[in-house]
């Protein structure tokens, strides 16, 4: 059992090393103290992939044993009171280690990591999973773990396996293909939302994904600009009472921030709910909207095709319809 109080914060666990460095040497120390970590780690030599090309994009789907308790997390409000909260301290495992971040979050190693290197980020007190009271931590977050590492959040109904306790992630970056897309499609394919001073927002077409890119180098403007679309998703999506379905990567480079935020309207596709031959156990969150689909089954990447991909994608995305009302309220209400 660990007591929030006594965890160091990263300066007093690392002393003298930036954020990145610090959660690298975090992750090599528990892989040699850790047995769990250690085999989490062992399980990615067996990873597995498939890679589908579609226009001017892929979607890889893998095949990642290890997260199998993750994506068949039931996350009903039963399911969730019953059990206990594994983000909590006193949940923990005893061989667990971590540091403090930003004043109220603990870091720590994911012990069944989809990226190379992968920590979860949750909160020190146990608070629902909702983005806009942490979203100055999110991006302080991306930009000081930059530029090894990228941040995640996904909604409480958007692949989180925890939606009762409010927790962000880490990657390790390069890995999701997403961030070198959003360079090569961006030029050709981007619908410019706001391009007033120094935010951009954007969206890119022929993506299989209700995806909105926001980018500034002042996290003031950043902020209030997803404040802006937040409330309008909520407005448009008839998502008052809930928070808007999304998930969001970010990061920082050259003094610049981008946060993603791909619009979703399905936790889970239907294939997730079939039997027999037609079940495929995919639950998407943000790894699997930036194109890498998590699939915990080994005879799920064998079946899975190319058509069933697109349905997937098309099924927990926003109506085209819907986005594009999405898309032309952010405009009037951004303006351009």
């Amino acid at each position: 059992m660990i007591d929030p109080a006594t965890i160091p914060d990263s300066g007093a666990a690392f002393p003298g090393m930036t954020l990145a460095d610090a959660a690298r040497a975090l992750l090599e120390r528990q892989k040699e103290e850790w047995a769990l970590c250690r085999k989490g780690y062992a399980t990615l030599s067996t990873v597995r992939s498939r890679t589908f090309d579609f226009d001017g994009f892929i979607i890889k789907a893998q095949f990642n044993p290890g997260r199998l308790t993750s994506s068949a997390a039931k996350v009903d409000e039963k399911s969730i009171r019953e059990r206990p909260c594994f983000l909590c301290a006193k949940n923990l495992p005893p061989d667990q280690r971590g540091f403090r971040v930003e004043g109220e979050y603990r870091f720590l190693c994911n012990p069944f990591p989809v990226f190379p290197e992968h920590f979860t980020i949750p909160h020190l007190d146990h608070r629902p999973q909702r983005i806009i009271p942490s979203l100055t931590s999110f991006l302080t977050l991306a930009r000081d773990l930059s530029p090894g590492y990228l941040v995640a959040y996904n909604g409480p109904r958007c692949g989180a396996s925890a939606p009762d306790h409010m927790h962000l992630q880490a990657g390790v970056r390069g890995f999701i293909p997403f961030e070198r897309e959003l360079s090569e499609l961006g030029p050709t394919r981007q619908e410019t939302l706001r391009a007033r001073g120094d935010l951009s927002v954007f969206s890119l077409s022929r993506y299989l994904r209700s995806l909105i890119v926001l980018q500034s180098g002042s996290r003031s403007m950043l902020e209030g600009g997803f404040q802006d679309i937040y409330e309008t998703c909520a407005e448009v999506l008839q998502e008052v009472d809930e928070e808007p379905m999304m998930n969001l990567l970010s990061w920082h480079e050259d003094g610049v921030w981008t946060l993603a935020m791909f619009a979703r309207s399905k936790h889970r596709p239907s294939f997730f709910y079939e039997e027999g031959e037609r079940k495929i156990l995919l639950s998407p969150a943000a790894v699997d909207m930036g194109g890498v689909c998590t699939l915990p089954l080994e005879q799920d990447l064998h079946k899975i095709s190319r058509e069933q991909v697109m349905q997937i994608f098309t099924e927990i995305s926003l109506d085209e319809e819907v986005f594009r009302r999405l898309k032309s309220e952010i405009t009037r209400r951004m303006g351009r």
